[in-house]
């Protein structure tokens, strides 16, 4: 099977993964073989062929990794995720997102604010099913990592079934790739799309 390649070092987030979409979508390649040159970029899109139903094979080299994705189901390579529906079909329920850009509430003080972000996550569950993805930005990022008082808040809320982004750039701008304890390492193309398909968003 030939092997479609893609340099995409250098390329700042979401180039790579937009890189990968873009030849899917034109070219559907049966193997398909993206370098990159940092951890968030591999996530990414390791993550997003997956969503492809692409099988993926990462493998280091100067400078970065390679990830290989092989097709293993043609038919439905180009279906999006099952979370992915679109907020106006008839079908699709209530999906509310929650954006965080900070890892506080609030201006004044900031033990306070913090405070108030622990109260705030403790309160979400009473949306309901409606919850459906919480997005953590910029300082939001750090409610995501090791020490964070709401890490257990927000695991019950994953394995309930939503889903938690975490920016892959504002993690790596902040140090915290490798203490990320909950959620995926995300891009900005997958926060562009939940807040689009969002029948509400709730920023914080």
């Amino acid at each position: 099977m030939k092997t479609l390649s893609l340099d995409c070092r250098g390329l700042a987030c979401p180039g790579p993964v937009l890189r990968c979409k873009d030849a899917i979508d034109s070219e559907s390649p049966a193997v398909i073989a993206a370098t990159v040159d940092n951890e968030a970029a591999m996530e990414n899109v390791a993550r997003f062929l997956a969503a492809k139903k692409y099988s993926v094979e990462i493998a280091p080299v100067a400078g970065g990794h390679v990830l290989t994705g092989t097709r293993q189901d043609a038919s439905s390579a180009d279906s999006p995720a099952p979370s992915a529906v679109r907020a106006d079909s008839p079908a699709a329920r209530e999906q509310i997102v929650v954006f965080l850009t900070a890892d506080a509430i609030g201006r004044g003080d900031d033990t306070l604010g913090q405070k108030l972000m622990v109260n705030f996550l403790a309160t979400l569950p009473e949306l309901g099913d409606s919850l459906w993805r919480i997005v953590l930005v910029n300082g939001g990022v750090r409610l995501a990592v090791a020490g964070s008082p709401v890490l257990d808040r927000l695991s019950a809320f994953e394995a309930a079934g939503v889903t938690i982004l975490v920016c892959g750039t504002c993690l790596d701008f902040f140090g915290l790739l490798d203490k990320k304890e909950v959620g995926q390492t995300t891009n900005m193309l997958d926060v562009v799309t939940s807040l689009q398909l969002a029948t509400k968003v709730l920023q914080v």
